[in-house]
This record gives structure tokens, C-alpha cells and sequence, in this order.
């Protein structure tokens, strides 16, 4: 985007990676939703798109933003007049240094991870996000203890209802069949929502892009598909190694199969997990898929930026941050402007793309003296993904963010096939979550936006045999 808004200036994209990530086969869903797939390319193909662009990789070591100067790993520095930040976020790890507990984060950590399980006979993932969702799903032929701190799967993304929609998904034989059932209609009154975890919108970053994992095989040592025991609402307490283990003289955990009484394991492994509900398990290794924070230690050392409480820069609503000519997007920065009602950050591919556009614009504008409008794209949170291979579409406050307790819940839903639910504040649509192919994403982004009383069709908004888009087209 710069490279055509300044044809005759200079750009340098600095990284620390010989190969950048570009975005392919962009597809604008909807007004606010969109699908694309993140590939690397080697910088060259850039260079050669755009000839005033030259890709530096190094690493950076010092910003001096009072010098306005760079200085990179491989001891050069560099001059700028505007400068955007967009080193994104790291895996958050749950332990730091150990040999055995992998972070996935992006597509080099993915394929360190793929060439670990082809000799794993168990390994344990720790994570409640998109990550995690899509890594359990994918694994066949090996053993996994998943360990989520919530009491459903997907906290960031949906509600328990979803999950347990999802959960068939994970024990079937054969994944394509749908188990055609009759429609269910119902909604759960505000009160009754006082024990769901709110999600925290800001727990979740993925710097894959949706459809990481296809191409990689994913596949353990053993032939079975799949074997998958969740255990609920703990974290990981401490790792020991085997000689540790050995020495505390406790007993672990054999693999939990249905109906039985839990048995000692009788395998000797490379490293064992303990979590806080007292469990102990043994596995080949560790999948820390916990979230992400904001990368900006190389920046902060002499610079005095504002930072947000979840550690990313804090920008205004034209993404510059707290220092004269340098702006943030993406994962590490923290929207700081009066955010929409019903959009929220997430660190998401999607958000990614969008705010490092919009920050071109921005820059682009500053420097010419002009005045810019917000992007629309600010207005609706909407994300497009797919999880255990369903369509999922979420809108708006889906899981009622920040809403409290003044909210109800209309729920429709065919197992296998699809889940619909809708987030109501004194009858306007605040939020939807949509599993499967529903055809409802563009009417419900358009109730969303438009912010209509709907009170006056009551449950009959999800009622299957009415035509809803006929409503309100």
C-alpha cells in the first residue's frame, strides 16, 4: 500500500525472515467479512512488484525514535521520516526454556511441531484458542490430553453451547456424515448467564492465518484416528522431567478411556505435566498454544511509548502511536481510540491486514495534509474461519462482550449441520456465532450495523421455515 501511495520515495521493510508473508486469493465476503490465505513468498517477488521498495533482513536492535534512526542486528542504521511498527506478537510460552514445550505461532513453529509428532505417541496441548481448536482436531494416530482452563473448548471464539456442538466432531470415525436431528429453539434469559466466562477478546493471536495446518501431516506413530481426553477448568502446574519424576515417586495417569477406572500408566516418558486439578500425565512433549503478547521489547529501551495493559502499543484512531511519525498495526499495537459498539480487537490475521492498510493510508495522508475517515471495517467486528472443518462466521459482541448481564440468547441448532446464535440487547442484535453452512452472515451483519428494533419477531428471527433474508433485504 505505501509503495503505491509514494511511488517516488523510498521504503524499506525491515525483517528478520528471508521470506515475508503475503496475502492471496483475497475474497470480500460481505461488507465486512473477508477470506484470504496467508502464503510466504521469497521478498524478492515484492522487490520485483514494486521497484521503490527494498527488503532489509535484520533483525532490529535499537529504535531512537528521538533520532529518528533504526538500528538493525547486522550493525547498520538506518534513517527514516515515518516509521510503522508491525512486528506483531509472540507465543506466550508456559514455560520458557524448556526443551520439551513447543510454541505454535506461525508456520515455522507448525513444521518444528509436525516433525516432533511423526515420533509422538502422546503429547499434551495447552490452549484454549483457535490454535489449539484446530491442532486437536487435525492430529491423528496419537494420544492427546488436552488441558483447557475453561469449562468449554473455544472460550475465545464461542460459548458451551458451541462446543458441544463441535465436541462429536472430534470422537467420529467418519468425519463427513452429518446426524440429521430435529431443530431446536431456544433462548436463555440473562440471569442464567452469570456462570459463562466472559471471553477476553484480547487473549487470542494467531499470526497463521485460518488454514494453516493444511499441507502439514499431521499424523503420530499409532494407526487409531483419534483419541482425545479434555480435562477442564486447570492450567499446566509444573513440567518435570523423567529423572524428576522418577525421584518424587508419585503415580501418572494411563491415557483415560471410556468407562473405565482412571489406571497408573505403565509407560516410562520423556517428560511429564502436572496440572492443578492434581493430575499427572506423561507424553513425548508439550504444546503451549496459549495466546500471544504484543513483540515490543526491541522498541521500548529509551523510548517512552504509552502501552496498553495488554503490553501492545497504544495507537489513536489513525494508528499513530504516543511518538511523533511512528505508527503501530497489527498484533502489536493496542487500539486506543473510542472503539465501535459492537467491534472489539482480536489479534487475528484479519485485523492484521486491515489495520496495516488503514496505517498506510494514514501515513499517507499525514503527509500530504489531508484529513482521513475511519475505515469501515473498525465499525463491525466480523471474522470468517473454520474450525473442525465447519464454516464459522462471528459477528459483532458474539460471546456478549462487555455487554454483562443485560443480554439474552437465541439459540437454533442441528446437530451436525449447523449452530445459530444470536446476542440480544433490548431487542437490537449485538452478536451472532455461525457454525456451518448458514447463509445468514450478510443479514446478520446488516442487523447488526443497522442496529433495528427486532423485538416484535420474538423467536420467530431464527425460526427455520422463515425465510429471513426475505425480512430484511
Amino acid at each position: 500500500k505505501l509503495a503505491m501511495e509514494f511511488p517516488s520515495e523510498d521504503i524499506f521493510l525491515m525483517t528478520a525472515s528471508p521470506v515475508i508473508k503475503a496475502v492471496t486469493n483475497f475474497k470480500q465476503v460481505s461488507k465486512t467479512l473477508e477470506e484470504f490465505d496467508v502464503e510466504e513468498q521469497p521478498s524478492s517477488l515484492l522487490e520485483k512488484r514494486y521497484p521503490n521498495i527494498k527488503v532489509i533482513q535484520s533483525g532490529v536492535k535499537q529504535l531512537r525514535s528521538d533520532e529518528h534512526k533504526i538500528f538493525t542486528e547486522d550493525g547498520k542504521e538506518y534513517v527514516y521520516e515515518k516509521l510503522c511498527l508491525c512486528a506483531g506478537a509472540k507465543p506466550k510460552l508456559i514455560f520458557e526454556g524448556n526443551p520439551y514445550v513447543l510454541g505454535i505461532r506461525d508456520t515455522d513453529s507448525a513444521q518444528a511441531f509436525q516433525k516432533n509428532l511423526a515420533q509422538a505417541k502422546r503429547i499434551v496441548v495447552v490452549g484454549n484458542g483457535g490454535i489449539a481448536l484446530e491442532l486437536v482436531y487435525e492430529i491423528q494416530g496419537c494420544e492427546v490430553i488436552w488441558a483447557i482452563k475453561d469449562k468449554a473448548i473455544g472460550n475465545t471464539f464461542f460459548d458451551a453451547g458451541a462446543a458441544e456442538f463441535l465436541i462429536p466432531k472430534l470422537t467420529a470415525g467418519n468425519r463427513e456424515t452429518p446426524i440429521e436431528c430435529r431443530r431446536t429453539k431456544y433462548t436463555v434469559e440473562g440471569s442464567e448467564e452469570k456462570e459463562r466466562l466472559m471471553a477476553v477478546s484480547d487473549k487470542l493471536g494467531s499470526a497463521l492465518g485460518p488454514d494453516w495446518h493444511e499441507g502439514l501431516h499431521l499424523k503420530g506413530t499409532k494407526e487409531f484416528s483419534h483419541k482425545v481426553h479434555i480435562e477442564i477448568l486447570c492450567e499446566v502446574k509444573k513440567i518435570h522431567l523423567q529423572q524428576e519424576f522418577m525421584q518424587l515417586q508419585r503415580t501418572s495417569l494411563a491415557f483415560p478411556m471410556k468407562d473405565k477406572s482412571v489406571e497408573p500408566d505403565e509407560v516410562l516418558w520423556p517428560v511429564y505435566v502436572e496440572l492443578t486439578n492434581g493430575k499427572i500425565y506423561g507424553c513425548n512433549f508439550i504444546v503451549s498454544a496459549t495466546g500471544v503478547v504484543p513483540n515490543v521489547k526491541p522498541f521500548l529501551d529509551g523510548n517512552d511509548f504509552a502501552v496498553g495493559e495488554d503490553g501492545g502499543l497504544k495507537v489513536d484512531k489513525h494508528m499513530h502511536t504516543s511518538l511523533p511519525d511512528i505508527y503501530a498495526a497489527g498484533d502489536i499495537c493496542t487500539a486506543s481510540w473510542e472503539l465501535s459498539p459492537v467491534w472489539h480487537q482480536m489479534r487475528l490475521w484479519t485485523q492484521a491486514r486491515q489495520m496495516g492498510w488503514y496505517a498506510a493510508k494514514c501515513m499517507a495522508a499525514d503527509t500530504s495534509g489531508e484529513s482521513i475517515d475511519m475505515e469501515f471495517c473498525f465499525e463491525l467486528f466480523a471474522h470468517v474461519t473454520k474450525f473442525f472443518n465447519y464454516k464459522v462466521v462471528v459477528l459483532g459482541k458474539y460471546n456478549a462482550q462487555g455487554l454483562g448481564l443485560d443480554h439474552e440468547l437465541m439459540l437454533r441448532c442441528t446437530k451436525g449441520q449447523e449452530y445459530v446464535k444470536v446476542v440480544m440487547q433490548n431487542g437490537r442484535m449485538m452478536g451472532a456465532v455461525l457454525i456451518g453452512e448458514t447463509d445468514l452472515e450478510e443479514t446478520f451483519e446488516n442487523l447488526i450495523l443497522n442496529q433495528m428494533d427486532l423485538s416484535a419477531y420474538g423467536e420467530d428471527l431464527l425460526n427455520p421455515d422463515i425465510d429471513i433474508e426475505d425480512y430484511f433485504d
